[in-house]
């Protein structure tokens, strides 16, 4: 329920940053923040990140036009996918046999 609630926050503010026009959002402004949302998402509990990136598609189909393609691009525009996978490469590594058998 917490990821359904905090993915609309994080979409209703990607909307604004992406679609507001240049001459009433300052674009260096939006840029800092968008990078800053990512770091933010970036260092999430993986967990809860995996439950967001799900989320993000889901709730997209409650958004119309661009504000649709928005969110549903939310997890590829901060590269959420590849920051999963690459933890999970690392779990893998933390826990080969090898690793299992020596403690």
């Amino acid at each position: 329920m917490i990821a359904i609630q905090i993915a609309h926050i994080i979409a209703d503010f990607m909307v604004f940053l992406e679609l507001t026009d240049d001459e009433i959002l300052d674009s260096d402004n939006a840029v800092e923040m968008l990078e800053q949302l990512g770091n933010d998402l970036q260092a999430l509990d993986k967990g809860f990140l995996r439950e967001l990136v799900n989320v993000f598609a889901v709730i997209a189909e409650e958004y119309s036009g661009g504000a649709q393609e928005v969110v549903r691009n939310i997890a590829h525009s901060f590269y959420l996918e590849e920051v999963l996978a690459s933890d999970d490469r690392r779990d893998r590594r933390s826990w080969t046999p090898c690793a299992i058998a020596s403690h």
